[in-house]
């Protein structure tokens, strides 16, 4: 249920309303009791969503980001080192691989 603003033209007193957006506007005012209440136009508020169906990590607690922050620098210091050995093992495949392919083009006689 949103909050709106109010403004009374008689006493220029300003208040906020809290209602649903099918109710009625107020009309009397609570300060002079007159019914000069006119609903103003406002900013709105910002809209937080929460629950299923949104980012997971929009409304996460502090200690939650801390912890996923430790765990992706070991991920990342862990695939670091174990990416440096599969470069070295791929460029001696690489190797293998173009010395056979040289031995095994024969040329025709």
């Amino acid at each position: 249920m949103p909050t709106y603003d109010y403004r009374c033209d008689a006493c220029k007193h300003q208040w906020e309303e809290f209602h649903s957006m099918t109710a009625k506007p107020i009309e009397k005012c609570p300060e002079c009791g007159k019914k000069k209440a006119k609903r103003m136009i406002g900013a709105g508020a910002g809209l937080i969503f929460k629950g299923s169906g949104f980012y997971l990590t929009d409304y996460r607690s502090d200690s939650y980001k801390k912890g996923a922050e430790a765990a992706k620098g070991a991920e990342s210091a862990s695939s670091s080192s174990s990416s440096s050995e599969s470069k070295s093992d791929t460029s001696s495949t690489k190797s293998e691989t173009s010395a056979s392919s040289s031995k095994s083009k024969k040329p025709k006689s």
